[in-house]
């Protein structure tokens, strides 16, 4: 029985200003009612512009369950399509990323169409004489998604035509991604290698918090980076120069009362970031030769400002997380209420020293890998926690931490480093998003079109 659906008033229940109800996470109807309306009312990040540098490069990826694909047009334009044939709905690409030439053909009758969506030629064209075919979709080509928005080479997009736009949906959450992007002294980034992929028994929302959640690392990771940090310690007493590694990893065994002065900054619409006096990123070494290259692109006190922002994690809602000091980039991919598929992507400082994308390496594969030293212990938890929501004993979870009785429910604030805001903050953009679009006694929208 359908407990939610067309529901706005039974989906809001499901949060309460300090407790979240287990069927956000557990509930299939729930999820189902994500892929439709949160989706759509939210923009979901879908590649880097350096993805596709070449006319007919192209990537595939999904929004919600949406399939879709970004290609470069001959003239050098962006496109983001929905990827489906309108002839049998067939899927156009099948492969992760590639380069199709000048034009997409369909598998299946070899429809074709040019690399910006638009009907290239249709086999045996003779045999709709007389037909109809004209007036229908079938001859407008590929969909293109509502609203696309490209920010600095990062390509956002919107299935639904109404709600918010780009600007108002991100605000001053940006200065993450531009600081990242400006830690580069060309002022540019290019994605190189391919990223990690795992994947994770859980709801997709459990990674989400997690990247705010400054309360477990030093517990989560004892038995991971404890040991290693205890082993590098024995072997400090013998002299030599700390490894990138340790300096990688050391951090997260750091006492509360460092992630406490921290702090972590809440923005609307779900955005937030750990990280605002200092964070696990401020104290790697100087690489050689960099901080000049910046100084010499931007001027000396617009090049410490530049550095000196550590940010943590940046969660950009509903699923993405930006680590600028180490450009990565996570994205939660939702596939199931108990299964998402993560996506993790480095980035390279053009211009910059080629150690600095040996650290982003190196982050990535410690820390974000399924054999990591640190990124197995969240996903341990994670799966514990998918199985230990099964339980009747407790309907609802717990964000209480550091609430304050004033606060703003979709404000901007600086707070306690191990304050529960930011899942708040994050839980509140659920519910806005979620029945932005949904109503009593309407169904879902067509095509990614608001209803």
């Amino acid at each position: 029985m359908a407990r939610y659906r067309n529901d706005p008033e039974a989906v809001r229940a499901l949060v309460r200003p300090t407790e979240v109800h287990r069927d956000v996470y557990v509930d299939p109807e729930v999820f189902a009612l994500e892929m439709e309306h949160l989706f759509a009312n939210t923009w979901v990040y879908v590649g880097h512009a350096s993805q596709i540098p070449n006319p007919g490069d192209y990537l595939t990826t999904e929004i919600g369950r949406q399939p879709v694909l970004m290609s470069r047009h001959t003239d050098g334009s962006i496109h983001v399509l929905y990827n489906r044939c309108p002839h049998k709905g067939v899927k156009i690409a099948a492969e992760a990323c590639g380069n199709t030439g000048r034009f997409f053909r369909c598998p299946y009758h070899a429809w074709s169409f040019k690399t910006d969506g638009r009907l290239l030629a249709i086999p045996l064209k003779k045999g709709y004489e007389g037909t109809e075919l004209d007036r229908k979709d079938a001859v407008q080509g590929l969909a293109p998604v509502a609203q696309v928005h490209i920010h600095r080479e990062f390509v956002f997009a919107k299935l639904n035509r109404g709600g918010q736009s780009f600007e108002e949906f991100f605000g001053p959450s940006l200065s993450s991604i531009d600081n990242m992007i400006d830690r580069s002294p060309q002022g540019r980034l290019v994605v190189e290698g391919a990223p990690l992929r795992y994947m994770h028994t859980c709801n997709w929302k459990m990674l989400a918090e997690n990247q705010t959640d400054t309360c477990h690392p030093m517990v989560a990771h004892e038995s991971s980076a404890g040991t290693a940090v205890s082993v590098w310690e024995r072997e400090a007493a013998k002299g030599g120069r700390k490894p990138m590694a340790v300096e990688l990893y050391a951090p997260f065994m750091s006492p509360y009362e460092f992630f406490e002065k921290m702090g972590i900054r809440v923005w609307p619409n779900g955005h937030g970031h750990t990280g605002v006096s200092t964070s696990i990123h401020a104290d790697y070494s100087a690489i050689p030769g960099y901080f000049e290259q910046m100084v010499e692109a931007y001027g000396e006190e617009r090049a410490k400002a530049i550095l000196d922002e550590n940010r943590h994690n940046t969660v950009y809602f509903p699923n993405i997380m930006v680590k600028g000091p180490i450009q990565t980039l996570r994205v939660f991919k939702p596939l199931a209420a108990d299964r998402t598929l993560v996506e993790s992507w480095t980035f390279r400082l053009v211009g910059a020293p080629d150690q600095l994308f040996e650290r982003t390496l190196m982050y990535n594969r410690l820390i974000n890998a399924p054999t990591s030293i640190v990124g197995h212990d969240d996903l341990e938890v994670y799966e514990r926690a998918q199985l230990g929501l099964q339980a009747d004993g407790h309907e609802w979870v717990n964000v209480e931490r550091l609430r304050e009785p004033d606060e703003t429910p979709d404000g901007t604030a600086v707070v306690n480093g191990t304050s529960e805001r930011q899942m708040r903050n994050q839980f509140h953009a659920w519910v806005k998003y979620m029945t932005m679009t949904m109503t009593m006694d309407k169904g879902p929208a067509r095509d990614g079109a608001a209803a």
